[in-house]
């Protein structure tokens, strides 16, 4: 199979129709999925979602924060005697999708790809969970479950009209951060605790639901939230994922990161050698998130040369996250640009 490339989420876009064009227009060979761009607020990912607790009965503002970093965003608690009911959380997943799915539809033919699914992005729970108590989601279940719950619902709901259609891409920050910054001997143990809650949610969604996962290290305002010390942690993580996925829901691709938003991927040859432990089924394609505005093309093919060398198996490529937090709409366009460029000529070889 062709090595494909693999936009994350957001891009630049006046709205869905003018995002998706535009990535029609320079990817359209190349994709087996794609979403809507993410514009709007949704380019900051999990916020939009945070945002709907200011008017849930269930908890009460402790610290609010205007997102200019990560440092400066807006926490919750839960009520004394109440337990957060997941009927309180109202999630927006599904109305993106009811927004931009026929317009797709559309697009899709337009550009000779009827084949093209139409990837929904899902933050994990576990993320939107931590982001919003804080350490109070490992302490008390309930939380975890409730956001887990409300967000199994909206799967649900867009599985009814997508089907087959969709691909759900569980994305998450916390599982990949928690693992990199465990001590070596507990990265093992973190691994499988983390990858339980995204399995949760998948054992939950409909039967022949299709998934991809986006293991990230955050993109807020293109910063990461964390940094690995090698690329063991996403080995970890990946191989934990594809080891105990449930039956009945296919499991398309994972998605890691091997830059760190504006920082670009480590040169030492040695911070990816764990890649010769990665352990995914055939029909699985890894993503190699090591695209970068600050590489030329060159540095990009030694790249993947090397991560094919040492996954011993064909790559796609892809950014470590959305393009729809660059500096500039160009810079994202750029890395289209030099995404196709490589995909067609890209003088590497797993041998």
């Amino acid at each position: 199979m062709a090595r494909r490339t693999h936009l994350v989420g957001a891009w630049p876009g006046r709205g869905p129709e003018h995002a998706m064009t535009l990535a029609l227009e320079r990817l359209a060979p190349h994709l087996d999925r794609m979403s809507d761009g993410e514009t709007g607020d949704r380019h900051l990912w999990v916020t939009p979602a945070m945002e709907k607790f200011r008017a849930n009965p269930d908890v009460e503002l402790v610290r609010d924060g205007d997102w200019s970093d990560y440092d400066n965003v807006a926490m919750w608690r839960v009520r004394d005697g109440v337990t957060l009911n997941p009927d309180n959380i109202h999630l927006h997943y599904a109305l993106a999708f009811e927004n931009s799915f026929p317009s797709f539809r559309v697009l899709r033919e337009r550009y000779g790809r009827p084949d093209l699914r139409f990837q929904v992005g899902i933050p994990a729970p576990i993320d939107l969970a931590l982001y919003s108590f804080g350490d109070a989601a490992f302490a008390d279940p309930a939380i975890l479950d409730a956001c887990t719950a409300a967000t199994v619902r909206q799967i649900e709901k867009v599985f009814e009209r997508g089907g087959d259609e969709v691909v759900f891409q569980l994305e998450t920050v916390v599982a990949l951060v928690a693992v990199a910054q465990a001590d070596d001997n507990a990265q093992p143990a973190v691994a499988e605790q983390m990858a339980g809650t995204l399995l949760d949610v998948a054992a939950r969604a409909p039967e022949r639901a299709r998934f991809g996962a986006h293991l990230c290290l955050g993109d807020f305002h293109h910063k990461a939230y964390g940094k690995m010390r090698d690329v063991r942690p996403l080995v970890l993580l990946a191989n934990a994922l594809a080891a105990r996925w449930p039956e009945g829901r296919v499991l398309e691709y994972i998605h890691a990161p091997f830059a760190a938003a504006k920082e670009p991927p480590i040169a030492d040859e040695s911070f990816y050698a764990p890649l010769s432990s990665l352990a995914l089924p055939e029909d699985v394609r890894f993503v190699a998130g090591f695209l970068h505005e600050s590489l030329d093309t060159a540095a990009h093919r030694e790249l993947l040369a090397r991560i094919e060398r040492l996954t011993g198996r064909e790559v796609d490529v892809a950014a470590a996250c959305g393009l729809g937090r660059r500096d500039s709409d160009e810079e994202a366009f750029e890395q289209m640009r030099e995404t196709a460029a490589l995909l067609e000529s890209p003088s590497a070889s797993i041998a």
